[in-house]
Formats: C-alpha cells, structure tokens, sequence
C-alpha cells in the first residue's frame, strides 16, 4: 500500500451487532445459501460517486487482509448469546475479495456482493463506511467545530427536557450510526461524549468495536434481510416471516428479543406475530413509517393478547433526531419500555449534507427477495414480477 493509505476500517469488530447475530443464525439454519448485495444511493451527493472506485477498491483489498484478533474474540466470547461453534468460525473468518466488485458506471458507483450468504453479508456494513469516509475525505471538512457545536446542544436538549419530563419508563438511546457516519474518528468522539455527559440515558452502540473499547453495551436487533432471507429457503411464502421469527427463537432462546416489523409492513407483520411469539419476543422495532400510528398499533395488538404493555419494549430508529425521540417518549413513556437508535443525525451531522446509502439483500438462492416497507422510498426489489406477487400474498397494496 502506498504510504499515503489511510484505511477507513482497521478491525472486522468495527461492525453492527447485528451482523454477527444474524451470521449465527443462518451460520446454524443455512449455511450453503448464496446471496447477492448490491449499493443503492438514494440522494443526490455533491460529486459524482464513482469518483470514488479507485479508492474504494484499495480499500477493498485491505479490507479483505483483516482477521479477527485472539483479543476480539475473547469479547465476543463474552456475550452469552454467541456459541463456541461460530466464535470459531470467525477465528478462521476472512473476507475474500472476489466476492465484491466495485467499478464505476457512468457517473454512478457500482458495488455487487455476490457469493456464499455466511461470507458477503458482512460486506455491507464496512462498505457504507468505507464509502462514507472517503467521500467526507473529499469535501475536506477539517474542521469539526460546527459538529461539536451540535452535539454539545443535542446533550444540552436531553439533559434539560429529561430533567422535567419523569415517565414511569426510563428514557434510553443509544448510538445506530455506522453506516452513514462522517468518519470512524467523528462516531468514536460522539460515543465518547454521550457516555461521558449523558450516562443516565446513552446506554450503548451497535459498533462492537466501540463497545469494546468504551465498555459500552452492545446493542443490536434482527435486521431486515434475515427476514427476507427466509422468502428465498423453500419455505411458503405465506409462513415465511413465521419461519424466521421461530428460527430467531431457537436460536437466541431470550437473548436479543427484539423483532423488526416493517419488511412486509406492520399489519402483515402482526398478523403472524401470535400470542406465542409476543411472548416470547421482549418487543418490537420500528423502521418505517409513521411511528406513533406504528406504536399505537403494537400496543393494541399487545391488549388484545392480553399482553401487560408495561413488560414490553418498543424500539425506534427511522430517521431520529432529539426532538423526534422526546416527543416518542412523551407519547409512549408512561405505556411501555422504550429503546431509541438514532443514527445520521448523530454521527454525520456536522454540517454537510449526508449520503443516503444502502447496501441491501436483492436476491437469495438465485431467487428474489424484497422489502415492503412502511415507507414509500423504502421499498426494495429488482424484480417487479415478484413485487407483485408478496403483496398478494400478504394483501399489501402498492405503495
């Protein structure tokens, strides 16, 4: 590497924790899948992307030089939930480069993941940072004094409206930013930050590494291509959000027992989420859609389980910013357990407009798979045919 190389991810931990759960999962129910990621931008950057191939390749190829350390390992050990079988398995993980190709089309940047599902799905997380760090490197935002300005009056906003605002449920957030963060170097001074001003209320990160290095709680949820994955296992369609939800059951029994909703959309979602699974689930995630039409929803499908709301949690984490999770928790704070993920406004918000990237699960075993979010712009799938038919199936008009 030149002497100029500044690698963007310098650890595999440096990843969501839902990206390890979920590789367990299927590590254990299907691991000789196959799978094909692909990048979608959905805003308009300040520069054409594919500017960035080059580099972002380079980047690749170092990425794919990284294992996980004797020390890392030992961390991960020590979360109940991951069995001995996968920690060895990741001791012997490495990415592989010809599973991700990278090229500029046009203006356009193209980056495909394709190859055995257990090894590409831990791509797109390194990805979106790479992606995001390098074209933050280009718009040479050095100084960072606008983004300590707003976040010193984000904690400012939390600490004065908390200190009124006294809800039978505890007020807790914690850091989703990875993904579309401004740099590593910004998202580690930010969770630095809330766990020193605000330890009442940051209760940790989705980023193992900075989990790690701060003894912060790790925090992660299942993630919507698991439950597209189970479109494309030979399972009905029909039972396929059941299969997933039964299959997270036996593999977690307990731990990490939030399930996301919005991949076919809430109703669908609750009209399989049975007495048997909202007692075995701690609670729900919200990831399109309105939020208070959504939590209102969970909570009438709860009383009409004869479910106690009290005991249940509710996530959120579309598109959060302060004043969005205060009024969340002035509406819901007194019905049930809450839990905020909030991302961009935290970790890329520094001044510049940030990318709306993502790096999504298109097809699986050769088949389609899609996501029928709550949201209109949300909805993912190559194939209009397929599109079609999950929502007869699922009695999902369009959107």
């Amino acid at each position: 590497m030149s002497q100029y190389f500044r690698p963007v991810i310098q650890s595999l931990l440096e990843t969501d924790l839902y990206k390890f759960s979920m590789l367990q999962a299927l590590l254990h129910k299907y691991p000789t899948n196959t799978a094909e990621y692909r990048f979608v931008c959905r805003n308009q950057p300040a520069f054409p992307l594919a500017d960035l191939a080059d580099e972002l390749n380079r980047q690749l190829d170092y990425l794919c030089t990284l294992r996980f350390s004797p020390d890392e390992l030992k961390y991960l050990a020590t979360r109940s939930y991951f069995k001995p079988d996968f920690i060895e398995y990741l001791r012997m993980f490495q990415l592989h480069r010809p599973f991700i190709e990278a090229r500029a089309e046009g203006d356009q940047l193209s980056i495909i993941a394709r190859g055995p599902q257990v090894h590409v799905m831990l791509f797109e997380i390194y990805v979106l940072a790479i992606v995001n760090e390098l074209y933050f490197r280009r718009l040479q935002i050095e100084d960072m004094s606008e983004g300590r300005a707003r976040l010193r009056n984000k904690v400012a906003q939390l600490r004065d409206a908390l200190a009124d605002l006294k809800l039978r449920h505890p007020f807790e957030f914690f850091d989703f930013g990875l993904r579309r963060r401004f740099s590593g170097a910004w998202q580690e001074e930010v969770v630095a930050t809330l766990a020193t001003e605000l330890p009442a209320y940051f209760r940790g990160t989705s980023n193992v590494y900075l989990a790690k290095k701060f003894d912060l709680v790790p925090i992660g949820t299942m993630a919507h291509e698991y439950l597209q994955t189970f479109q494309a296992v030979g399972v009905q369609l029909r039972l396929s959000q059941k299969a997933a939800l039964e299959a997270w059951v036996q593999e977690y029994r307990g731990d990490l027992g939030i399930a996301l909703t919005d991949v076919i959309g809430m109703d669908a979602f609750l009209a399989d989420f049975d007495l048997y699974f909202a007692k075995l689930f701690d609670g729900l995630r919200h990831d399109s859609g309105d939020p208070v039409v959504w939590g209102e929803k969970a909570l009438a499908h709860y009383k009409s389980l004869r479910i106690d709301a009290h005991t249940k949690r509710l996530t959120f984490s579309d598109g959060l910013d302060v004043p969005k999770m205060l009024s969340l928790y002035a509406h819901f704070g007194d019905r049930c357990q809450l839990g905020f993920g909030i991302g961009t406004n935290l970790t890329n918000d520094v001044g510049a407009t940030p990318l709306n990237i993502v790096m999504k699960l298109v097809s699986c075993n050769d088949q389609p798979v899609a996501k029928l979010a709550d949201s209109p712009g949300k909805t993912l799938c190559d194939d209009e045919t397929f599109l079609a038919y999950l929502r007869q199936v699922f009695n999902r008009t369009a959107d």
